[in-house]
């Protein structure tokens, strides 16, 4: 049961042989404890809080925390929530393991704990993973083999931090989806954005119908600032499945007498994403 609760992605960073070990476990005083610097979670579920801590209660604390030293005792890695939990029923000590972590792999083995409980909503994921890229420089593709997510899945995830601070908090608190911010991204004002999120949820709509809502806006829009746009034709059916096809924003235009196609990219990895689907 312990292999399965850790998830796979924890268990490549701390092995399971070291955890079963009962060498490695030993009870700290929870005043010895400082929270994770690395921590990316920023809000805690009360109500999850709460059933934590009645499970805590009737079995007491079964999977210990993973700590790492620190100049003012223990600092940790994984478990913040198990450490809240057990702090709110007044305990004086939890069990941990102790394990010598480098600020690198602190973050990775928080953001893998997180992600694989669900923890983090998708804002929360974006900025960890622009942490990793920018402070750590990993690519798209070690952050993928790391959480167990794909690459597009990466890159899709960090382009919501593109998205107007409005819609972004809406995202966050789950007011509208990663989806709908997906399809936000295609609009470049941020102002516009936030008038197209504030319509999906007034008007609850789903992933799909605010797509066509935004492809018929980006359309009157191109038109409007079009000098020929009585000749120009668009092709909305192949804009479509070159959108699903590349994960990227594609505009396909035609005058009559040359056509443009436009596709987005928003990272060097992006670029080469999207360059494998086309050249492979």
């Amino acid at each position: 049961m312990a292999k399965k609760g850790l998830g796979k992605g924890l268990e490549s960073i701390i092995p399971i042989s070291s955890i079963q070990d009962r060498s490695y476990v030993m009870e700290v005083e929870i005043e010895q404890l400082t929270p994770n610097l690395y921590q990316p979670r920023q809000a805690f579920d009360q109500e999850k809080m709460n059933e934590l801590k009645e499970s805590i209660r009737a079995h007491g604390i079964i999977q210990p925390i993973i700590v790492r030293e620190s100049a003012q005792g223990y600092e940790i890695v994984a478990g913040e929530r198990r450490l809240r939990a057990a702090q709110e029923l007044g305990m004086k000590t939890i069990p941990v393991i102790i394990r010598q972590f480098n600020n690198l792999k602190t973050l990775e083995v928080a953001l893998v704990e997180n992600i694989q409980r669900e923890d983090l909503n998708p804002i929360e994921q974006a900025f960890a993973f622009k942490r990793l890229v920018e402070e750590f420089k990993l690519t798209h593709q070690e952050l993928a083999a790391i959480t167990g997510k794909s690459r597009s899945f990466i890159t899709n995830t960090l382009r919501l931090l593109n998205l107007d601070e409005w819609v972004r908090e809406k995202i966050a608190s789950g007011k509208i989806t990663s989806g709908h911010g997906k399809v936000l991204l295609g609009i470049e004002e941020k102002q516009i954005q936030k008038e197209f999120g504030q319509k999906i949820m007034e008007q609850e709509l789903s992933v799909r119908d605010s797509e066509r809502l935004v492809e018929r806006w980006l359309k009157i829009k191109d038109k409007k600032f079009s000098y020929n746009k009585s000749k120009i034709q668009y092709y909305p059916e192949i804009e479509k499945k070159l959108r699903t096809k590349l994960g990227t924003r594609v505009n396909v235009k035609f005058s009559g007498k040359k056509g443009k196609i436009t596709i987005e990219f928003y990272s060097s990895d992006d670029l080469n994403r999207i360059s494998g689907f086309i050249l492979n």
